[in-house]
C-alpha cells in the first residue's frame, strides 16, 4: 500500500504528536503543509465522506480562523458552505488529517492510528 498522506501544520502540537507516533513506528508518510497546500473542495468532499464524520467535526474550533468567522455564522452555514470555507483556509481544518487508502482520520488519537497501523 502507498505511504499515508498527512496534512499538517508545523506549529500544531497535535500534528507533531501524530508525526512522532508514525516516525517511532518506522512509518514513512508524505507530509503536506495544510496552510500552503490547502485541501481542495473535491478532496474535502471525498475525505469527509470517507472519514464518516459530519463536516462540522472537521472544524478546528480552537483556532483563530474559527473565532474570526464567528460561531453564529458557522452555526448558520450549510455543509457546502463549510466545505468551501475549509478549502479556503487550511487553519480552519482540524489537524492532522491522515489519508491512507480508503481511511481518513481527523485529529490524532493513538488508538485510531494503532488500529490503522497494527504493530
Amino acid at each position: 500500500m502507498s505511504r499515508p498522506l498527512v496534512l499538517s501544520y508545523a506549529a500544531c502540537g497535535t500534528c507533531k504528536k501524530a508525526l512522532g507516533w508514525l516516525g517511532a513506528r518506522g512509518i514513512a508518510a508524505d507530509v503536506r503543509p495544510i496552510v500552503e497546500a490547502k485541501p481542495t473542495v473535491a478532496e474535502l468532499t471525498r475525505w469527509i465522506a470517507a472519514s464518516g464524520l459530519p463536516v462540522r467535526k472537521w472544524l478546528n474550533t480552537s483556532g483563530q480562523s474559527y473565532r474570526a468567522l464567528g460561531k453564529e455564522a458557522i452555526d448558520a452555514a450549510d455543509d457546502a458552505t463549510l466545505v468551501q470555507w475549509l478549502a479556503a483556509d487550511g487553519k480552519l481544518v482540524k489537524r492532522p488529517v491522515l489519508v491512507h487508502g480508503q481511511t481518513v482520520l481527523v485529529g490524532f488519537r493513538d488508538e485510531a492510528y494503532a488500529a490503522l497501523f497494527p504493530a
